[in-house]
């Protein structure tokens, strides 16, 4: 992995490197700021390759996103490069869950000034801006919303978001570390299996500093400061590639299937 093209590529320099919680949150804010969210290939039924050399191509080389068994994938691989110590969990989405879900989440967690902390950025909606410190009950106030883990004898850290006074789940994970290889099987579930939400219609996204844009099937919307300020339904085939290229900097199209 070339470091410094990685760097350049979300807008960051070798000279910002450090190994700060500034430095991780810069990171960070940087990564989903310019490398969008997304699944167009496993639309197009091109394989998903999780290796450190593919991830590095597809979103440096190639200037493309990933959903996030490759966005926290790559940076986990970047944080490791730059030396920080580095582990990958799996985890349960509990949002907008009323029954317990699979396993298909990839968690980074590195270590920082002595502490451990969440690192994000593999997530469309909106998620923690911030690198969250891992420990229980500490209450963290990102940009975006206000944040806290606790325990659970089954699912282990629960990120808990809270939502007009109220502490709703998140996402949760146990403390097994995970390698490479780990993820390649729920990754084929999200690419293959007919109850996944991933193979379905587009879904493309990528914060900006005070918002986010999205693409969800065939509807552009652009967001900021929490309020809906421009939205496009049903748009054209023709229309979303414009989108794509405009807004997200990726140049695709449909493969259609016989």
């Amino acid at each position: 992995m070339n470091i410094n093209l990685y760097l350049e590529r979300i807008g960051m320099r070798p000279e910002d490197v450090s190994h700060t919680y500034e430095f991780l949150k810069a990171l960070q804010q940087n990564h989903i700021c310019t490398v969008p969210y997304e699944n167009l290939d496993i639309l197009n039924e091109t394989p998903i390759d999780l290796s450190k050399e593919a991830l590095f191509d597809k979103i440096v080389t190639h200037h493309r996103g990933g959903y996030c068994f490759e966005l926290n994938g790559a940076i986990a691989h970047l944080l490791k490069e730059l030396g920080f110590a580095t582990k990958c969990y799996f985890a349960r989405f509990l949002k907008g869950e009323n029954e317990i879900p699979v396993r298909r989440h990839r968690v980074v967690v590195t270590e920082c000034e002595g502490a451990r902390y969440v690192v994000e950025v593999g997530i469309g909606i909106e998620a923690p801006r911030d690198p969250l410190l891992l420990e229980e009950d500490v209450e963290q106030v990102c940009s975006n919303g206000t944040f806290r883990f606790s325990k659970d004898a089954f699912l282990g850290w629960v990120l808990q978001e809270k939502i007009e006074g109220e502490w709703m789940p998140y996402y949760s994970f146990t403390e097994e570390e995970q390698l490479d290889i780990d993820f390649i099987q729920p990754s084929f579930y999200c690419e293959k299996h007919p109850a996944s939400p991933f193979n379905k219609s587009p879904m493309v996204a990528m914060k900006t500093p005070n918002g986010r844009r999205a693409i969800n099937d065939h509807d552009y919307k652009v967001f900021e400061d929490g309020e809906l300020i421009h939205i496009e339904e049903n748009v054209t085939d023709a229309r979303l590639y414009e989108i794509l290229k405009s807004d997200f900097g990726i140049g695709w199209t449909y493969q259609k299937k016989n």
